[in-house]
C-alpha cells in the first residue's frame, strides 16, 4: 500500500540544484527532454523510469563530458545533499550507512541497489524493474561515486573501491580513474561496484544521533534525553527510537547502548511489567505519530524510518494502533491542529 504508484519516482530536488551548480540548467534539460520545462519546481512531481532515463540522457547530450558524474557529485558538495545521503554521512559506520541509504532507496520502485557480501568483498549493482532500457552511463556513474563519497566523508578516511566494472565500452575520463582509485574494467558483463568488506567496518567518527535527529522535525521532537524519563523501560524506548531506521534493533545493541548486560535488561524489563517486544511496539507507535504529525516527510519515509520493511507493512500496524489508515490519521491530525 505504497503512497507512490508502480514506476514512478521521485527526482529529488538537491539533484536539479547540483545539475545547475554544475553550469546545466535544469529548463534546459527539461526541454530537450521534452518534458515541462517548470516541472523541476515541483516537489511533488513523479517521473517514470522512461523519463528519468530521458533526463540523464539528456544531461549528457548536452555536456559531452564522460567525466561529468564526477563533477556533479562534487557539485553537491557546493549546493547541498539530499537529506538521506546527510543522515547516512552521521551514522555508526560505513556498513550502516550504506544500510540507511538502501532503505531509502526502497521507497523508490524505479531503482534498487542489489548488494550482496561474501569473500571478503561486497558488491553492489544497480536494477531498474520497469526498465525496458540500458541504465544511462551518467546515473551509474553517480550512484557509484555517492557510495564512495559517502565511505570518505563518513570516516574521512581516502577510501577506495578494489574495483569498478562498467558494461559499457571505454569512453575516456581520466577523472574517474582519478575519484575511484581503483582498477576500471570496461566491457564488464555488468555494472558493479566491488568494496572491501572491512571497510564498511570503518567507524564514522561524527556519528551524532543529535544531527540526525535535527535533519528531521519530528524527530528531534521524538527524541527526549534518558536522564529525564522516570522508567528503566522508557529509557529503553528513547535508544529503540533512535535505533529504528537502521532496521530491527536487537536486544543486544540496546543493552550495548545502555551500558548494560542482555540479561540485566531483560530482568529490569520484566520489573516494569512489560517486555522487549511491547516496548520496541510501543516506541514505534509513538515515534511514528510525531514523524507523521510533520507534513514534510512522506509516509513512505515514515515507514523506512521505523524500520519497515515496506509500506505495506508500516500501514498494517498502524491501523492496529488507531484503527485508521497513516494517511487518514495524518488529515485528522491536521484537521483538529487547524481548530487551535
Amino acid at each position: 500500500m505504497s503512497a507512490i504508484p508502480a514506476d514512478r519516482c521521485k527526482m529529488p530536488q538537491a539533484f536539479w540544484r547540483a545539475f545547475e551548480e554544475a553550469g546545466v540548467k535544469p529548463a534546459a534539460i527539461l526541454r530537450h527532454a521534452r518534458l515541462p520545462a517548470n516541472l523541476h519546481l515541483n516537489t511533488h512531481a513523479l517521473l517514470s523510469t522512461t523519463q528519468i532515463f530521458a533526463i540523464y540522457r539528456t544531461v549528457e547530450e548536452l555536456v559531452d563530458d564522460p567525466d561529468f558524474a564526477i563533477k556533479l557529485v562534487k557539485a553537491f558538495d557546493r549546493s547541498g545533499h539530499q537529506p538521506a545521503f546527510l543522515a547516512a554521512c552521521y551514522a555508526a559506520d560505513y556498513r550502516d550507512a550504506l544500510a540507511r541509504i538502501d532503505r531509502f532507496k526502497r521507497l523508490s520502485t524505479c531503482e534498487k541497489f542489489v548488494i550482496s557480501e561474501g569473500g571478503g568483498e561486497l558488491t553492489i549493482s544497480k536494477e531498474w524493474p520497469y526498465s525496458t532500457q540500458s541504465e544511462p552511463a551518467l546515473s551509474i556513474d553517480v550512484s557509484f561515486a555517492f557510495v564512495v563519497q559517502l565511505g570518505r566523508k563518513g570516516t574521512g578516511q581516502h577510501i577506495a573501491p578494489l574495483r569498478v566494472d562498467f558494461a559499457r565500452p571505454r569512453s575516456g575520463g581520466a577523472e574517474h580513474e582519478a575519484f575511484f582509485g581503483c582498477p576500471i574494467r570496461y566491457n564488464a558483463t555488468r555494472n558493479l561496484l566491488v568494496m572491501r568488506s572491512n571497510d564498511l567496518d570503518r567507524p564514522f567518527p561524527g556519528h551524532n544521533w543529535e544531527f540526525l535527529a535535527l535533519l528531521t522535525p519530528a524527530l528531534a521532537a521524538a527524541r527526549s534525553g534518558l536522564e529525564a524519563e522516570s522508567t528503566f523501560s522508557e529509557q529503553v524506548k528513547v535508544v529503540l527510537k533512535r535505533s529504528l531506521a537502521s532496521g530491527r534493533p536487537e536486544i543486544s545493541s540496546i543493552a550495548r547502548d545502555l551500558g548494560t548486560s542482555e540479561r540485566t535488561l531483560q530482568r529490569r524489563i520484566t520489573e516494569d511489567g512489560t517486555t522487549f517486544r511491547q516496548l520496541l511496539a510501543d516506541a514505534r507507535q509513538e515515534l511514528g505519530e510525531h514523524l507523521l504529525s510533520d507534513p514534510t516527510i512522506s509516509i513512505d519515509e515514515v515507514a523506512v524510518l521505523l524500520g519497515y520493511q515496506d509500506t505495506s507493512s508500516f500501514y498494517r500496524a498502524f491501523k492496529e494502533w488507531q484503527g485508521v489508515t497513516p494517511h487518514n490519521w495524518r488529515a485528522q491530525s491536521g484537521d483538529r491542529a487547524s481548530l487551535h
